[in-house]
């Protein structure tokens, strides 16, 4: 059966940490779950005490995204992480929703983690609805929020309704397009609401503001606008629907507020989501990537009937198993069929599809393009995975993860922690994967990889909360790698004669630097047949084998080529080994003549400081060896765009706190490597040793 799509709404509530998420979520969930299926008044649902909340949070917000309906409307609603961790997480979110609701604290105002959800929004062009949360706390005001909205996030707010009495004498909100005042008991019952006039001292107040927002509206149509400045005012079905095309142009955020907690005024956003924000069919299509990673020129447009495109966005495991969370762009999704993951290039076969609804989970059969479901029983799909038609197979977005730049050993106390910690671990990298894991060899430490200081922290907070594994950390290590400067000719022959068949290789070669990025080379310009061709590749692999440990410190060797030119060979004596062995001791020999080099990662930094903080933070950058790139004014603050060396920015969110006195925001990424001065190359190499006696301890 076909679903009617313009009912569909795939949003997201993002907000920063304590401004009300859960709750306002969880109201959510009471509200349409109790409407849509009358008969069930859940005994003492209304006024749930905090911890059966915390209970609940379990189930129903901890699942990535859960489905409600309100007046027949299908609402997906997708939770977005808190925690905004400069990774791929917030983006990934962001990319499957349609529109979303910025939750604000009434007396916290915009705080320094809303103002960087709010950023990533922008870039993703989400359309949203903003609501103030908290109103009835004390020193809550709504229209200084409204102001904040504009000032520091450079967003038009366009004010939908006004508060009915203030902090704890909260009553209810006026809407304003239609005059009415809803007014709530103090049951704490969200159904325990009546519909009346605006109060008489409220008045003047309503019009004023209800004139401002008509005004803004009609600026969406012209036709409107002109009778409007003639003295004809449109019916509200017209306004709504000025409302709904700026609102979906990102012209202006329908505003609203309340107290989630107190479950006043969460009817009128339910409503403002149906009524405002867009359906899957009206969102910009995701382009569509060929198998070798260009745009087709191809998108992937809402439609029931296309091939199926449908990108995996979040894993989770929970007591089922992995639950493969995955918003469905075009196509079907059958059970019991099978579908190409782009980016392992393998079909895997649909096992259960499950709808996750406010308070239960429900198998189905099939799904199709505007659903998000979770999938299980996948084995090979991670975040961020395509899942497509095998027959006709596109990828939504090139999948790119950088690799780690930075890893901390961790060691478990004991034995059961050790068996927990990589039950865990596993789990962990399927879920994120700019995460990675190693085991050193030699130690036989555990080594965890992430993009940043951050990154690991949280990681190392997750296995303590949630997995319940003690460990220690060890300090952090960059990853620094070797590359060389010079061009050097050079050969080397391997030669072993040890009663009955010898080995014998001489090769003669050439190994010089690449640009930054361009990784290892070979070619092969032996002419003749000196080195016959079924050697070439076990030179090849001699070399390439040999990268992973540089000669001046251990670190991988990058951007260099090595080039064949010439050797000879002994018909009975020389093999694949013979010729492997004599590329491997030729890479020890050659490399250090090379002028070998140490480099470094270099972060791209973006640092949203206030004005009177940006000196400060600016030398302090100089003195982390920095290069400040520019600096641009934008709505919220000032953006000071710099590179910096991994290796000096630890501990680096503490320093820019205490400069500006908590208000300085940065996010980081990996920019590229270059070389170290020679001062810091010799401590690397320093410590390198250091490390190596120690093992040999």
């Amino acid at each position: 059966m076909a679903t009617d799509l313009s009912r569909y709404r795939n949003i997201g509530i993002f907000a920063h940490v304590d401004a009300g998420k859960t709750t306002t979520t969880e109201r959510f969930l009471k509200l349409t779950g109790k409407i849509h299926k009358i008969g069930e008044v859940h005994d003492g649902a209304a006024t749930t005490d905090f911890m059966e909340q915390e209970q609940e949070r379990g189930i129903t917000i901890q699942s990535a995204a859960t489905t409600c309906f309100w007046k027949d409307y299908r609402f997906n609603i997708i939770d977005t992480p808190g925690h905004v961790d400069f990774t791929i997480e917030v983006y990934r979110s962001l990319k499957v929703l349609d529109g979303g609701v910025g939750v604000f604290c009434g007396s916290g105002g915009v705080e320094p983690q809303s103002e960087t959800n709010w950023r990533y929004a922008n870039d993703s062009e989400v359309s949203r609805i903003i609501y103030v949360n908290k109103l009835d706390r004390i020193g809550a005001d709504f229209l200084r929020v409204v102001k904040q909205v504009e000032e520091v996030l450079g967003a038009k707010p366009l004010v939908m309704v006004l508060p009915v009495g203030k902090e704890s004498e909260l009553k209810g909100v006026v809407d304003l397009l239609t005059r009415k005042a809803w007014v709530w008991d103090e049951s704490g019952d969200p159904l325990n609401y009546e519909v009346v006039d605006v109060p008489e001292d409220m008045k003047d107040d309503v019009e004023e503001w209800r004139e401002k927002l008509i005004e803004t509206a009609v600026e969406q149509n012209d036709e409107l606008m002109e009778k409007y400045l003639d003295g004809e005012e449109p019916s509200i079905d017209d306004i709504k629907a000025c409302i709904r095309k700026g609102t979906i142009n990102l012209d202006f955020f329908p505003t609203y507020c309340g107290s989630s907690f107190k479950n006043k005024g969460v009817q009128l956003i339910l409503d403002a989501v149906v009524d405002y924000l867009p359906s899957p069919t009206e969102v910009k299509p995701q382009p569509e990537i060929d198998l070798e990673g260009n745009e087709t020129g191809e998108v992937a447009t809402v439609d029931i009937d296309k091939p199926l495109r449908a990108l995996a966005f979040k894993i989770m495991d929970d007591k089922y198993g992995a639950l493969t969370f995955t918003r469905i762009y075009s196509g079907k999704l059958g059970k019991g069929t099978s579908v190409l993951n782009t980016f392992t290039g393998k079909t895997e076969r649909i096992g259960r599809i499950v709808e996750m609804h406010a308070d239960s989970r429900e198998e189905v059969d099939s799904a199709q393009a505007g659903d998000i479901v979770a999938l299980l029983g996948m084995k090979n799909t991670q975040t961020g995975h395509t899942l497509c038609d095998p027959d006709n197979p596109a990828t939504l977005e090139p999948m790119v993860f950088p690799d780690p730049v930075i890893s901390i050993a961790i060691a478990t106390r004991d034995k059961a922690n050790a068996e927990k910690l990589s039950i865990a671990i596993g789990k962990m990298v399927r879920e994120d994967p700019s995460f990675r894991v190693e085991t050193d060899d030699d130690s036989g430490e555990t080594i965890i990889k992430g993009m940043g200081e951050l990154h690991l922290d949280i990681k190392v907070d997750i296995l303590k909360r949630t997995y319940g594994v003690e460990v220690d950390v060890g300090k952090p290590q960059v990853a620094y790698r070797e590359s060389i400067t010079l061009r050097i000719e050079d050969s080397y022959t391997h030669k072993k004669q040890s009663g009955g068949s010898g080995q014998f290789g001489k090769i003669d070669y050439i190994i010089e630097p690449l640009e930054s990025g361009e990784g290892f080379q070979f070619e092969s310009k032996v002419v003749g047949g000196n080195v016959p061709k079924e050697f070439w590749q076990a030179i090849e692999k001699g070399f390439e084998r040999s990268i992973d440990r540089g000669v001046l410190a251990g670190y991988p060797t990058v951007d260099f080529k090595v080039t064949l030119t010439d050797g000879s060979y002994h018909p009975v004596d020389s093999s694949a080994v013979a010729f492997e062995t004599a590329a491997r001791a030729g890479y020890r020999q050659t490399m250090p003549k090379a002028g070998a080099q140490i480099l470094e990662p270099i972060m791209k930094l973006d640092v949203f400081v206030s004005d009177d903080h940006i000196g400060d933070v600016i030398g302090d950058l100089n003195r982390r060896r920095g290069m400040i790139k520019s600096q641009e004014p934008s709505a919220t603050s000032v953006q000071i765009k710099a590179e910096a060396p991994l290796s000096e920015m630890f501990g680096y969110i503490g320093s820019l706190r205490t400069m500006t006195s908590g208000r300085g925001q940065f996010s980081m990424a990996f920019s590229h490597y270059h070389a170290c001065p020679r001062n810091v190359a010799e401590q690397v190499i320093k410590e390198a040793k250091e490390r190596e006696e120690a093992k040999k301890k």
